[in-house]
């Protein structure tokens, strides 16, 4: 079984061109440092371009920021547009959490249209240029959620801060599950594969929409969280380790809280192949962002 304790065990990446989105803090900086050190040109896909400068400054090897905002697919073109180099490693890393519930410009469940939408468009529009691996970070707060198709973005039901962030972190894994079968259907070399950083303390905020509970997770986790270093192995295990195609990999010790990263199993919904279907068609007519790949292209 594939397994990594440390980012020096990573192989030499020397010649890969790696992007990360989120990378300007907490799992996403720690991963694309990780990688520049070992040799990989970094594309840092920020939002904050500023933040994003710093970041990248403190990294050693080849790392350069460019301007994207998941929250728009407008600004999810524009950066799509703008790579025109082959791209070993697609890492979609970005996140939001929020305890109301907001939209994105495109007028999305702020959640779900980031963590989930946003991701799939840049993978989509990607996807031609793409020659290795797209790692999807997702969470175990999926084993607690379902898919709503009568209500994705939360616009009837009571919104629930935590409940709309487990649908966008399952979303993720039904959308890898699909993106798998797609690749393997049409000859692709590409891989689809999907991490969780277990219980880590990144400075991203939890708002599950109980003061309490979000109290009390403030306190424990700089205390009893692995750190961002700790939270990109399995980041950095499903981007660069031998692991199998459509794969999951996380924390192996504690429940998979922390601990040297290993393969996982997803939680049950997870592997619904009748329901990642049914999302990536939702998505794409949500989006306007479709797989681009045919038999003679992915063969060519």
């Amino acid at each position: 079984m594939p397994t990594l304790s440390s980012p020096a065990q990573i192989p030499d990446q020397t010649g890969r061109t790696i992007v990360v989105t989120g990378a300007a803090s907490g799992i996403g900086q720690a991963a694309a440092a990780a990688l520049a050190n070992r040799g990989a040109r970094v594309i840092l896909a920020v939002r904050d371009h500023e933040k994003g400068r710093l970041a990248a400054r403190d990294m050693g090897g080849s790392a350069e920021v460019r301007t994207l905002d998941l929250a728009s697919i407008a600004s999810i073109r524009d950066f799509a547009e703008g790579v025109h180099e082959p791209v070993d490693v697609l890492v979609n890393n970005a996140g939001a959490m929020t305890a109301t519930r907001q939209e994105t410009r495109d007028g999305f469940e702020s959640q779900f249209g980031v963590n989930h939408l946003g991701h799939f468009a840049l993978t989509n529009l990607l996807l031609d240029r793409i020659t290795g691996r797209v790692v999807t970070i997702s969470s175990s707060a999926h084993r607690s959620a379902q898919i709503d198709f009568d209500d994705l973005q939360w616009e009837r039901r009571p919104y629930r801060p935590f409940g709309a962030y487990g649908q966008s972190k399952l979303a993720n894994l039904l959308f890898t599950a699909e993106l798998q079968r797609r690749l393997t259907s049409v000859g692709s070399p590409v891989i689809a594969t999907a991490a969780h950083p277990g219980w880590a303390s990144t400075g991203f905020r939890i708002a599950s929409g109980n003061r309490l509970f979000d109290a009390l997770m403030a306190i424990s986790t700089p205390i009893l969280a692995h750190g961002p270093q700790g939270g990109a192995l399995p980041t950095l295990l499903a981007a660069t380790g031998d692991v199998p195609a459509g794969s999951f990999t996380g924390p192996s010790r504690f429940g998979g809280v922390r601990g040297p990263a290993g393969l996982a199993e997803p939680g049950a919904l997870a592997n619904d192949s009748e329901t990642a279907a049914r999302l990536w068609e939702v998505s794409e007519r949500l989006t306007g962002a479709q797989f681009p790949l045919t038999a003679g292209r992915a063969a060519s």
